[in-house]
């Protein structure tokens, strides 16, 4: 019988009065004693197989800034992905991008199923419980944001956007931050890149994120400008900037429909 020794979710800054919550799915590179190290080596368990380098520095810098609440994951991807549902065919990668995963190989329904019951619903269940604690204690409409970070160069292309902004079903706040940052001109910034909804990257946002009046958006970051804190703490700062206009616009064409 599989048992996840520690909580799997870690939540910081409850009492933070921003209509907004955090997530950061793929905060944690870590694995729990019981899998064995699912059979990989130091180079995996750092790799951005493992989990969304600096995305954890970015998103606690912004739970900071923004005065929100934030739920990290503390268990890696690799273990299970916190962003996909259980029927998804890398909730549990038995291949993540170019390393093999032994841990993962040939599990058993019953396998797969442990890890589904103790490391994503106790993950979800934090968020859920961040999101109804935030809308019961400020009573305004919330902004879910998830913060991700992906890899400069992807099945040996490299990739020359450096942040991106994704959405579901709701596109306002992602399309908003989008403007503040052509505004800005700062940094290369396009909207559903380098994924989009129907690669099942929004499962966080369409699980949690559909209350009337909410708003919603994934954040890519490209991870060589995040790849240290100082560098994480740089990038958090020019978010929250965005972020904070993109939010505020999103409420005010909310209200006038």
């Amino acid at each position: 019988m599989l048992e996840i020794p520690h909580p799997v979710a870690q939540t910081v800054h409850t009492g933070g009065d921003a209509p907004v919550v955090l997530v950061c799915e793929h905060a944690s590179n870590t694995i729990p004693d019981c899998l064995d190290d699912l059979g990989i080596d130091s180079e995996v368990r750092s790799s951005h197989a493992a989990w969304d380098i600096g995305a954890h520095d970015v998103a606690k810098a912004l739970s900071a800034k923004l005065d929100a609440p934030l739920v990290a994951c503390t268990v890696s991807r690799l273990a299970y992905d916190c962003n996909r549902p259980f029927d998804a065919p890398d909730s549990i990668p038995s291949i993540s991008e170019k390393y093999k995963i032994p841990g993962n190989r040939e599990l058993s329904a019953e396998d797969r199923r442990q890890r589904f019951e103790q490391i994503h619903n106790p993950f979800h269940e934090a968020v859920r419980r961040a999101i109804k604690s935030q809308k019961d204690r400020i009573d305004v409409p919330l902004t879910l944001v998830t913060v991700h970070s992906f890899a400069p160069i992807y099945n040996g292309e490299e990739r020359d956007v450096e942040i991106g902004f994704l959405h579901d079903a709701c596109d306002r706040v992602a399309r908003a931050a989008l403007r503040r940052e052509e505004a800005k001109n700062k940094h290369h910034c396009v909207l559903n890149e380098p994924y989009d909804a129907s690669d099942g990257v929004t499962y966080t946002l369409r699980k949690h994120a559909g209350a009337p009046g909410d708003g919603s958006i994934m954040v890519e970051i490209r991870n060589d400008l995040i790849d240290t804190p100082d560098k994480a703490v740089t990038i958090a700062k020019h978010l929250a900037d965005t972020l904070s206009f993109a939010i505020d616009a999103s409420a005010e064409v909310s209200e006038s429909n």
